[in-house]
């Protein structure tokens, strides 16, 4: 797996586990433009033990999202404590045929 999308991945699953912390906070969350429904449809991609291909509804929030601003969270340790699996996330760009941003580094 190339290195931005790896970074990418993990960017999104930063995303999903912020989502998953703030679904339980809060009502109508949104984090680098995705609702918490576009959140909601990508969790069953990134997370174990059954991963499932994301649904068109997934990589349209994926692709209305922001996503310099998810690869600031490509480096956060929290999302494998949610069952975020980073090599899964860093996929979604590619299987909803995205490309990340060219500097996310």
């Amino acid at each position: 797996m190339m290195k931005q999308e790896m970074k990418l991945v993990s960017l999104f699953l930063l995303v999903v586990l912020m989502m998953s912390c703030m679904l339980k906070l809060s009502n109508g969350i949104s984090l680098c433009k995705m609702n918490e429904d576009g959140l909601d449809a990508c969790k069953p991609s990134v997370t174990q033990p059954d991963p499932t291909k994301p649904t068109p509804k997934c990589c349209e929030a994926l692709t209305g999202a922001d996503l310099q601003c998810l690869c600031s969270y490509k480096n956060s340790v929290e999302l494998p404590l949610l069952g975020i699996d980073p090599t899964l996330a860093a996929s979604l760009p590619q299987e909803c045929n995205l490309t990340p941003p060219a500097n996310c580094n």
